[in-house]
């Protein structure tokens, strides 16, 4: 009944009385097992032990008779009954003398107040008993004139616990290990309430943590008092919290630098036709190619979105095909050679003198290189330079791209790969772009199975390094 109203409880209340209960019921459970047992052993033990003494007390019976008789002169029935006295409850002894006849038959007085008498035995506090297995002995009892007598003696093979003094230190043993596990009992259920209420105390903290950031409040963190698990939880509760914050963060920022840059080239639009229909700017080519240039600018950040977009959902899916690494960014820097010029940047170009192919796919390859050297370019210093170093190993492909300028600082080291981050915060498509170039670099090297890592000292120079597999595991 206890057990099933216990897991009735656990079953209907919170995390803190399941774990009370759980302790309190493996306490009570080991508390019984530890008292039987305890029980057990002691009865069987405390029989044993009765059971050599009473056959000690039988070895000393024929130098006792002998005694007695030698004392007497004869076999004494006053000084018998004393002998009776001190046998062992059950023991019963038949005395003959050497020629076969009976002298007397000896028993403990006791036995006949347990075997019916009016029930005198039980009103005294001894205790009835029955024995089904005896042991018998003979024993000669002899004297100065020789053979006295011979004593057969009849016992219980195990001793029981009838003599009120036994019963009582029995009583006295059990009560104390009554006691010994109330005691244990009691620490049990307060050391199982302390417990339960440190374990499920970090808990409810997590929980109201988690929804005071379910409603908004993304500040929020919890305090690690322990390194164990709910300790380890604790700091990943804060770590997720970290992230939620930071990419919020970056979700404002996003949305502000979208509105930027969608207001910029619309305003440019919008003010050019106004001129227009005011007559106050002619429709002529130049006028109409700054407004293309405008819309090319719209056109170039709704391809950015959109790529971003479809690699995050994993989208994009590699054309696989030998590609020659040396060749494609060869391509790019002529492309923005005229840029590195008018820069008055120096271009130190390192490459091997064969061809360098690699698996992957040549349009995002393309995508990769050229959003990396475009933006060593714009964040070069005038005069500065710009190097790219090409080699490879049996296994791997190694493209490394530096530049001299402004630097990244180690806070912003961590997150220049995240989406919408720009380590410049200007809100310029010219000096900082809306971050997306980046975020889709680590997207597509992810895709080919490479990595790009980044250094850089701040107000020296930056270098991105891009390693590339030879062969692509396709899964």
């Amino acid at each position: 009944m206890v057990w099933a109203t216990s897991l009735t409880l656990m079953r209907g209340n919170n995390m803190r009385t399941k774990l009370f209960l759980s302790t309190l019921i493996i306490a009570l459970i080991t508390l019984s097992f530890s008292m039987l047992s305890v029980n057990f052993v002691f009865k069987q033990q405390f029989s044993d032990y009765l059971t050599q003494v009473s056959e000690r007390t039988l070895e000393d019976l024929p130098s006792r008779l002998s005694d007695l008789y030698q004392s007497k002169g004869t076999w004494d029935p006053a000084a018998l009954n004393v002998v009776s006295h001190s046998l062992p409850i059950g023991t019963v002894v038949t005395l003959t003398d050497p020629s076969g006849k009976l002298i007397a038959t000896l028993e403990n007085p006791m036995d006949n107040m347990m075997h019916g008498q009016g029930g005198m035995g039980m009103n005294m506090g001894m205790t009835s008993y029955t024995t089904t297995s005896w042991k018998t002995k003979t024993f000669t009892v002899t004297g100065l004139l020789g053979t006295l007598a011979t004593a057969e003696v009849r016992y219980p093979a195990t001793a029981q616990i009838l003599n009120p003094q036994d019963i009582h230190f029995q009583s006295a043993v059990f009560r104390s290990l009554l006691f010994a596990g109330g005691l244990a009992l009691l620490f049990g259920i307060i050391l199982s309430f302390v417990t339960s209420r440190q374990l499920v105390a970090p808990l409810r903290r997590l929980t109201q943590a988690a929804h005071r950031i379910g409603h908004g409040h993304l500040d929020e963190r919890v305090s690690i008092n322990s390194k164990d698990e709910v300790g380890q939880l604790a700091n990943a509760f804060n770590v997720m919290a970290d992230n939620l914050d930071r990419h919020e963060t970056l979700r404002k920022q996003f949305t502000a630098d979208i509105a930027h840059e969608l207001r910029t080239p619309l305003t440019s639009i919008k003010s050019y036709i106004e001129a227009f229909q005011d007559g106050i700017l002619p429709a002529d080519q130049e006028n109409l190619s700054s407004i293309h240039e405008e819309i090319d600018r719209l056109v170039d950040l709704s391809s950015d979105l959109k790529d971003l977009n479809v690699a995050e959902i994993g989208g994009l899916h590699l054309n696989l095909e030998p590609v020659d690494i040396k060749f494609l960014l060869e391509k790019i820097i002529r492309n923005l050679y005229p840029l590195l010029q008018e820069k008055e940047i120096t271009l130190d170009w390192n490459t091997p003198e064969e061809p360098v192919t690699t698996s992957g796919d040549e349009h995002l390859l393309t995508r990769l290189f050229y959003n990396l050297i475009h933006n060593a370019y714009r964040y070069s210093n005038p005069g500065g330079r710009v190097t790219v170093e090409l080699s490879q190993t049996l296994s791997s492909t190694n493209i490394k791209i530096k530049n001299t300028g402004m630097g990244i600082s180690e806070d912003d080291l961590p997150l220049i790969f995240e989406r919408f981050y720009r380590a410049d915060k200007s809100r310029t498509r010219e000096t900082g772009g809306t971050g997306i170039g980046l975020a889709l670099a680590r997207q597509v090297t992810d895709l080919h199975q490479g990595t790009i890592t980044v250094q850089s000292k701040v107000g020296h120079e930056t270098e991105f390094i891009v390693r590339l597999p030879k062969e692509i595991v396709v899964t």
